[in-house]
């Protein structure tokens, strides 16, 4: 299983050796996702030091009051130990008062993506429009990470040549996002855990892992009536293909 979109940082995990040996030991992969220099810097050193690991640097929007002005640098000075430029994005879920200097620093980084011929894995809260608005002036591609948008926008994205990244939210009671997966072709999803947040039930409540990807293989396997066999080998083939991911242990 190939966990997409990660967050496995030494801040949030005491045992984190022990949670990518176990992982190693259920062949599960893992993208982890830096939001900043520090956590995008030990998810390069992981990367580096284990076989199921990858990473993915970024600036996360709601990091940008802490960002260096050479965040440009950092991110082509590390391009080529990296999968993906993630976690970037829009969040307006606090207010807009930031509105133009988001727009900013995530057109930055698409535009870098669009130089080194990079996926993305894209942040949207609460900002879907812009997001894609912005996304269709450039020519990339890569994952709406925790998508909760409409079916409209779900197909809009996928025109664009994006996949939606789906996590243990599927899994929750009363939640809209079962009825718009249930219309999507199964090639267009990629499985996530966002750990160490969104644990899916049966586990909701505790901190996540990559280890609970496989309850969200279960809910998708019987919300599409096929088996997990079906879902784990159709959603590793997508984004193995998106984020080049053949020359490790995936």
């Amino acid at each position: 299983m190939i966990d997409t979109h990660c967050h496995l940082s030494s801040l949030d995990y005491d045992n984190l050796e022990d949670i990518i040996d176990n992982m190693n030991k259920e062949n599960i992969c893992a993208i982890t996702n830096g939001i900043d220099e520090v956590t995008s810097d030990e998810a390069i050193e992981l990367s580096k030091k284990y076989n199921n690991i990858y990473s993915a640097i970024g600036f996360h929007p709601s990091e940008i009051e802490k960002i260096s002005n050479k965040y440009i640098e950092y991110i082509e000075r590390n391009i080529k130990n990296i999968v993906a430029i993630g976690e970037i994005g829009l969040d307006y879920h606090y207010g807009k008062e930031n509105m133009a200097e988001q727009k900013k620093l995530f057109e930055n980084q698409l535009k870098l993506a669009e130089k080194y011929k990079l996926p993305v894995i894209v942040h949207s809260r609460d900002a879907i429009m812009d997001t894609y608005d912005i996304l269709k002036k450039y020519n990339v591609r890569g994952v709406l990470h925790a998508f909760s948008g409409s079916l409209e926008m779900a197909n809009k994205f996928i025109k664009l040549g994006f996949k939606l990244g789906i996590g243990g939210v599927i899994t929750f009671k009363n939640c809209n996002l079962k009825n718009i997966v249930s219309d999507i072709d199964i090639k267009n999803i990629v499985l996530e855990t966002d750990s160490p947040y969104l644990s899916p039930e049966p586990v909701r409540g505790r901190k996540n892992t990559p280890l609970n990807l496989k309850y969200i293989v279960d809910y998708l396997a019987n919300l599409k009536k096929i088996s997990c066999e079906e879902v784990i080998n159709i959603t590793n083939n997508t984004a193995s293909t998106i984020f080049d991911l053949n020359s490790k242990l995936c």
